[in-house]
């Protein structure tokens, strides 16, 4: 049985890919600062749990001991948050990545898989943003991103397999839910003040279903090392203007919300071509943004999700904020 690391593995994306993995029948260890609560993630006889920071050295030492694969969830996540406390960002987002990757290797773990970012490429005219164009990051966020995959690129070997995704914004329900994702923001608003503000409109957003993101995963720990190794992979459905989310929001939501579209200053577009992934290792989304918008819905309806304007812990800076960490 495959023994899988996942750090971060109790934040937005890993509260879904842990369950999936484990039904998959695989033993999990979920490395992660819980600052969500280790509630989001259900107990089960073949997952372990440590609280722990990524900046431990001598935590991940002992914690890397006699796994197979790693895939690299964690991070403060976005520009805002990221934006709050730089220094901090740097140390988990760039410092704590060699380290990492060393000790993995070390360690002889054989699979390594990392969660980049799609904002990597910064702003493209082309219609179809492929892995092989230029990197050219606007934040530090998105610098260190692509900072680590050279990195980790550094470090593969025919014993150490290595691969990055470039995913799309994750949207949709999960056990950990962030509510301040384009999707996801707008399906709460609409859904609990019947308004949906608009900056701009026309800017291009990636998106991907949270069911497809953690299936994508599934499908690299199983893929041929030979297909993946130093590879990039983007990962998205259709890329999707701002108004057109919102108007899909509108629809599924009620013909009651009310669009208010304001002048913006910021209209960068960001898109991305999945084409790669499909052709290696023919994998293609399944879920739409519609079914993200439905399944949000569902949970509002059955009060799953409480007091999901206020509460910080479906705002990561507005989390951030509050607990300081250092």
């Amino acid at each position: 049985m495959k023994k899988i690391f996942i750090t971060g593995g109790a934040g937005y994306v890993g509260s879904s890919l842990v369950p999936k993995l484990l039904k998959e029948g695989y033993k999990i260890t979920v490395f992660d600062l819980m600052i969500y609560g280790e509630h989001v993630i259900q107990p089960h006889e073949n997952l372990v749990m440590i609280k722990g920071d990524i900046r431990d050295q001598k935590l991940l030492k002992k914690s890397l001991v006699n796994q197979d694969v790693v895939i690299h969830l964690a991070c403060i996540s976005n520009d805002p948050s990221f934006e709050l406390n730089p220094t901090l960002g740097k140390s988990i987002n760039l410092d704590a990545f060699e380290p990492l990757v060393k000790i993995s290797k070390e360690n002889k773990v054989k699979r390594f898989l990392y969660a980049s970012s799609s904002s990597v490429y910064g702003i493209k005219e082309e219609k179809n943003v492929s892995e092989e164009m230029s990197l050219e990051p606007l934040t530090d966020y998105s610098k260190f991103k692509a900072k680590c995959e050279e990195i980790l690129n550094n470090y593969a070997d025919d014993n150490f397999i290595v691969s990055t995704i470039r995913p799309a914004t994750v949207c949709g329900y999960a056990p950990r839910q962030r509510l301040d994702v384009i999707v996801n923001i707008l399906t709460n608003h609409a859904y609990h003040k019947k308004e949906i503000q608009i900056f701009g409109g026309s800017q291009l957003r990636p998106n991907i279903h949270i069911d497809d993101m953690t299936r994508a995963y599934s499908v690299l720990i199983k893929a041929d090392g030979n297909k993946i190794n130093r590879e990039t992979f983007n990962i998205g459905s259709t890329n999707h203007s701002v108004i057109e989310i919102a108007e899909k929001v509108k629809k599924n939501i009620g013909d009651e919300v009310k669009l208010v579209q304001i002048k913006s200053d910021d209209i960068r577009s960001y898109h991305i071509s999945s084409k790669k992934i499909f052709e290696k290792l023919n994998f293609k989304t399944e879920l739409t943004i519609e079914d993200a918008i439905s399944d949000l819905k569902k949970a509002f309806d059955k009060k799953l999700l409480k007091n999901t304007l206020d509460d910080e812990n479906f705002f990561n800076i507005k989390k951030m904020q509050k607990l300081a960490i250092k």
